[in-house]
């Protein structure tokens, strides 16, 4: 007689194999972001580990189309949701984000990351969050309405005039 972890188990991988290739690509990529930012956070620190994502993330979206990716972004974030509940830690609102911006960008989808503060009760606090064309998409309910957005986006190095 098979436990409930093992019942459990079974409907996750059925569920997995019921995806489309493409969705199960992005929850292997997802989850493979969502542990190597994990650990690069904390190895690295956010400065170094951000560089790395966005070496890794075209600079430019050339072929970007805000109404085309709207079906996309909607993928990725349902993969995401599912990769993140199987995972052996809960991402921070910082280790989301920066996942669910790599994967954006990674497939063509113009997105910024944001990252906000707030003072509540003498305690500094921040939440990080995607946008795409100002909306807000990933958070978690409307937590990011409460920060107060740093000086604009999140952007890439390569992209500031001086």
């Amino acid at each position: 007689m098979a436990s409930t972890q093992q019942v459990a188990a079974m409907n996750t991988l059925r569920r997995y194999f019921r995806l489309t290739p493409f969705e199960r690509r992005i929850v292997a990529q997802c989850s493979l972001g969502l542990v190597m930012t994990w650990a690069g956070l904390r190895v690295v620190g956010f400065g170094w580990w951000k560089a790395v994502v966005v070496w890794l993330t075209p600079s430019d979206c050339p072929d970007c189309d805000d109404g085309e990716s709207s079906g996309l972004a909607r993928i990725i974030i349902r993969m995401q949701a599912a990769a993140e509940r199987r995972i052996f830690f809960k991402p921070s609102c910082l280790e989301h984000s920066l996942v669910l911006w790599w994967l954006f960008r990674r497939h063509g989808i113009p997105a910024n990351l944001r990252i906000g503060g707030r003072k509540e009760q003498g305690r500094f606090q921040a939440h990080a969050w995607v946008e795409i064309a100002g909306v807000p998409l990933g958070d978690a309910g409307s937590a990011h309405r409460n920060f107060v957005p740093f000086d604009g986006p999140v952007s890439l190095i390569e992209s500031q005039t001086h």
